[in-house]
């Protein structure tokens, strides 16, 4: 019997579609001409919105895509001869195909080991103190994944003690934020106290996993560096001409608080797919869930008749006896329920 034919899937928050804000405001942009390469109205509009909800005077670019963000970014904080501390699965590190360190000019990655995606002020410290010869590759900036590659989220407290260890040994400290609404909805907090006020230079502003079709936004606290970071994105290819088509989908986004609508949903869908999973003995939860992820252990049988009956999900993204399970702001209850009934009748 062929498999069923489904319109939503549990595989990537990359599958959705675009949110309706998003399409409203590509919409409204698209009609009649305008100026190009940023300098339109759309761009400065999106650019005041995210420092209005940032309440800071902020730089901030669009780019294309989170590794060109991330890429770029990390290459304003360092030199060739740095190296940059991440999580060892952080994202720059296991599925960007080296561009972090191809557009810093060979700024090597020091991988950290931590707990639930997370790094530690211990571990920043020990990497940095390790060696200090002129042999080794510089520590020069500690890049911090919110929310993390298994779906948990950085506390505003536990991202002080991180920052401050950093700078206290110079390191500069960049965020990628792919699913950065996640994290403010998870954790109730105002955007600032997880970015600026907590330390962070640097943000990597996600927008694809959140509703908008493609582009990501970079958002400097600290001007100074910013300085050239508009030659880097035209150097990089990420310069649009018709820039007004990446940026006005996020003034659509934020401008009634339809991001943090989309996150809390995804996170609320999260949890309730946990909870389900929760009832079913042979399935075992991997990593607490704090954001729109799920990680399961699922015997592998079960799992394959999943597929068979048209679910798509990925095994093997963390370890390979896992699953991940990724909701989407167009994730439904009924979506979650229809998995969970699946599953239950499959383990019988």
């Amino acid at each position: 019997m062929p498999p069923m034919k489904r319109t939503r899937h549990f595989a990537s928050d990359n599958y959705s579609g675009m949110c309706p804000e998003a399409w409203a405001a590509m919409a409204e942009a698209n009609a009649g001409h305008e100026v190009s390469y940023g300098n339109d109205v759309w761009t400065q509009r999106a650019a005041d919105m995210i420092r209005e909800i940032f309440e800071t005077n902020c730089e901030v670019f669009f780019v294309f895509n989170g590794t060109s963000a991330n890429s770029l970014s990390l290459a304003s904080l360092c030199q060739s001869y740095h190296s940059i501390l991440c999580h060892e699965l952080a994202h720059i590190e296991t599925s960007e195909c080296g561009a972090p360190e191809f557009f810093s000019n060979g700024s090597k990655i020091l991988l950290l080991p931590g707990e639930n995606g997370k790094v530690s002020a211990a571990e920043v410290e020990h990497a940095v103190k390790r060696r200090s010869d002129i042999h080794y590759p510089k520590p020069g900036a500690l890049s911090l994944t919110q929310v993390t590659e298994v779906g948990t989220a950085y506390t505003a407290a536990e991202l002080q003690a991180l920052t401050s260890t950093a700078k206290s040994l110079g390191l500069r400290v960049q965020m990628d934020g792919a699913r950065f609404a996640n994290a403010v909805a998870s954790l109730n907090v105002s955007p600032a106290d997880i970015t600026w006020r907590a330390g962070v230079d640097v943000l990597c502003f996600g927008g694809s996993k959140n509703g908008i079709a493609l582009g990501e936004a970079v958002v400097f606290f600290n001007h100074d560096l910013a300085h050239e970071f508009d030659y880097r994105c035209k150097q990089g290819g990420q310069l649009a001409s018709k820039m007004r088509f990446l940026s006005a989908p996020w003034l659509g986004m934020l401008k009634d608080g339809a991001w943090l609508r989309h996150a809390r949903h995804t996170n609320a869908m999260a949890q309730r797919l946990e909870a389900g999973l929760k009832t079913m003995s042979g399935v075992k939860i991997s990593y607490p869930v704090q954001s729109n992820a799920v990680f399961a252990k699922m015997p592998p049988a079960a799992e394959a008749k999943l597929h068979e009956r048209g679910w798509h999900f990925y095994t093997g993204v963390i370890t390979p006896e896992e699953s991940r399970l990724m909701c989407s702001w167009d994730t439904t209850a009924e979506d979650v329920d229809s998995f969970i009934a699946d599953l239950k009748q499959i383990l019988g």
